[in-house]
């Protein structure tokens, strides 16, 4: 039988990648093979949700958004139309954080478009 002589090298890998399960179930935490299979896993839900976060995000904006505007007579899509055909430029989650946290601006801003 041959020797080993890179025995730490692989028990170093194996040890990182177990670490990076710390907190998931089972075997999945334990066992080399299925950890490393996990972690690629993880790693794939997380890119992708990264990108999934900022659609969320749009989609709650648009919902702020057109929400605050029916109050005052407006829908959201007459609204994003009116505020690029005046060339305001504003984006949607500063539009959305107005309409929550400074209604007065927000009131002002709608009205500035009739």
């Amino acid at each position: 039988m041959t020797r080993i002589k890179r025995g730490s090298v692989a028990k170093k890998r194996r040890k990182k990648i177990l670490g990076f399960t710390k907190g998931f179930k089972g075997s999945h935490s334990k066992l080399f093979a299925t950890a490393n299979q996990q972690i690629m896993k993880a790693l794939r839900y997380s890119y992708n949700d990264r990108r999934k976060k900022k659609s969320d995000f749009k989609k709650i904006w648009i919902q702020r958004i057109n929400g605050a505007s029916r109050l005052l007579g407006k829908n959201y899509s007459s609204l994003i139309n009116q505020l690029k055909n005046s060339r305001i430029l504003i984006n949607k989650k500063i539009i959305a954080k107005l309409s929550i946290l400074d209604w007065k601006t927000f009131k002002i801003l709608i009205e500035s478009l009739d």
